[in-house]
Order: structure tokens, then C-alpha cells, then sequence
């Protein structure tokens, strides 16, 4: 299981290398650019759990990058340690008003850089930012991003969730059920890298209902791409007798022996011509009534 994704965004060869294989070895995913502009783009797609960012970059500056993530409902809530050879009191307060979480300088202290990115990470869990199991956006996040949205008709969520989840917990237990929310936040992922855009919304708002906000245009190839993912690939997380036999079968709390399908995702596709919608509680309400009622890719 990996500590969490960091963006390295440093350019110095040396540096960012010697950053990837130090983080690499203590269990988080890591991805390095050494340029600014590519690095939005990056962590606009990755969606990396905290970011190290240099001030002095060959192509825009530290700041600007700062700026942008920032100025992005996608990345805003990214946090950004900013890591350089400025150590001027005006450089870190310019830092900070942008909305830097933290300012580390040249030279540095490899343990306490890997002290500030637990702490950076442990804090947007805290605020309810992401879920702590997928780092996916979350709570505050998800009602900011439907509210950013309600008034307009140019979207459309889909509410997705896993069906025969507790025949799976019986068998294989909660951490294993942590593994296949993990996995699905990557299906989805993965799919508004390949088919979306850097403007859909990605969420995890709670036990197994995850939510992608996209293009009207752009919902029927997503949601296929996701649920097809999913029916393939989720028969690896069960026990090799199951796939043998096509099915779950296990005992449940009261001692029945009971059988149930492998997991798959029902999934509800809700438009923003469909509104107006009061509220942000009235998306979500309707988005749920469909998936219970005539779930299904739009």
C-alpha cells in the first residue's frame, strides 16, 4: 500500500532524483517534472497528494505554478511545499499568501522534508478534504465543487457505486475492501486521463459512492470505459476457488450459507439540464433515486 503520491517539481536532475529514490523507499509514489508548466498539467491529471515545488524554474516560477494549482477547483486543495534556495523573509510570506502550506530552504534536512509531507498530507485528511483511504477529494470539496456547478446545465455527474460489497468483506475482510476502493479510484482516474479533461471532477464521498463530474458529451464513454475496467479486472482480489467457480459463496452473521455475484458497479447518470436543482443536498438526493430506480451509463 503506498504512503500517498508526491509530485516532485525541482530542476535539478540531481536533486529530483535523489527525492524520487529517497520517498520511493519509504513507500510513496512519486512522479518528478522539471519544468512548471508541465508540472499543472501533471498534477491536474495525477492528483498527487501533496506537491514539492521549487521557486526557481527554466520556463514560469514556483509561484506562478503555486498560483495556478490554486486558482483550480481540480487542484486547489493540493497541498504545495515549496522548496528552494531563498531563505528571505519576503520570498516566504509570497510563498504563504499564495497559498503554500509549507516553505523548507536549500539545504535541507531529507527527515524533516519527509516530516512536513506526513504532516502536510495528515492535515487535508483531517479537514476533510480527501478520504483517507482512496486521497481522493472529499466532504468540503465535493460540496464546493457541487455548488460551483448547481446553477449551470453543462455537466453531468455519474454516481457510482459497488454492488455485493459485503459478500466480499465476509470472505476477505475490510483491509482487502480498501484495496478495491483503492483500485476503482485508479479505473476512474485512469479513464478521465484517457478519454476526459483537466475540468472533470473527481470524488470519493464516503464508504463506496465515488462521483465524476464531466461533459455531457464525454459521460457515456467515461462511464463505459469504468464499468467494462471494473467487470474485467475485480475478479483478481478474490480467492482462486471463487474464480474457479464464478460465484462467493460464505456464511453470513447468522450462520447461512449464502452465494452472491462477484462485485460490479451500478452507476447513475444525472445532467445539469435536468435541474434547476435548490440545492446542492438535491443533486445528490436525485443522483441516488436513479441509481436505486433505472441504473446505467447515459
Amino acid at each position: 500500500m503506498s504512503n500517498g503520491r508526491i509530485l516532485v517539481v525541482e530542476d535539478d536532475p540531481d536533486i529530483s532524483k535523489m527525492l524520487k529514490i529517497y520517498f520511493s523507499s519509504q513507500g510513496y509514489d512519486v512522479l518528478a517534472e522539471l519544468r512548471g508548466r508541465p508540472a499543472i498539467d501533471t498534477c491536474a491529471q495525477k492528483m498527487p497528494n501533496v506537491v514539492i515545488l521549487d521557486i526557481n524554474l527554466p520556463d514560469i516560477d514556483g509561484y506562478t505554478v503555486c498560483r495556478e494549482l490554486r486558482g483550480s477547483l481540480r487542484t486547489k486543495h493540493i497541498p504545495i511545499i515549496f522548496l528552494t534556495q531563498k531563505d528571505e523573509r519576503s520570498d516566504k510570506i509570497k510563498g504563504l499568501e499564495l497559498g503554500a502550506d509549507d516553505y523548507i530552504t536549500k539545504p535541507f534536512d531529507i527527515e524533516e522534508l519527509k516530516l512536513r509531507v506526513q504532516g502536510a498530507i495528515r492535515r487535508a485528511t483531517y479537514e476533510n478534504l480527501t478520504n483517507p483511504t482512496t486521497s481522493l477529494p472529499s466532504g468540503k470539496l465535493i460540496e464546493e465543487h457541487l455548488k460551483s456547478i448547481k446553477s449551470r446545465e453543462d455537466w453531468t455527474l455519474l454516481y457510482i457505486g459497488i454492488k455485493d460489497m459485503d459478500a466480499f468483506k465476509e470472505i476477505q475482510g475490510i483491509v482487502a475492501l480498501d484495496d478495491v476502493l483503492r483500485f476503482l479510484a485508479t479505473i476512474i482516474t485512469e479513464a478521465v486521463e484517457k478519454h476526459g479533461t483537466l475540468n472533470d471532477f473527481i470524488g470519493h464521498a464516503g464508504s463506496n459512492d465515488f462521483l465524476l463530474v464531466t461533459r455531457p458529451d464525454l459521460a457515456p464513454v467515461l462511464c463505459r470505459e469504468i464499468t467494462r475496467r471494473f467487470a474485467e479486472e475485480v475478479q483478481v482480489f478474490y480467492p482462486f476457488t471463487a474464480r474457479q467457480e464464478g460465484k462467493v459463496v460464505y456464511t453470513d452473521g447468522h450462520g447461512s450459507v449464502k452465494e452472491a455475484p462477484f462485485m460490479s458497479l451500478s452507476v447513475a447518470a444525472l445532467s445539469g439540464s435536468e435541474g434547476p436543482f435548490a440545492d446542492i443536498r438535491e443533486i445528490t438526493e436525485v443522483a441516488a433515486d436513479i441509481r436505486r430506480r433505472k441504473p446505467g451509463c447515459p
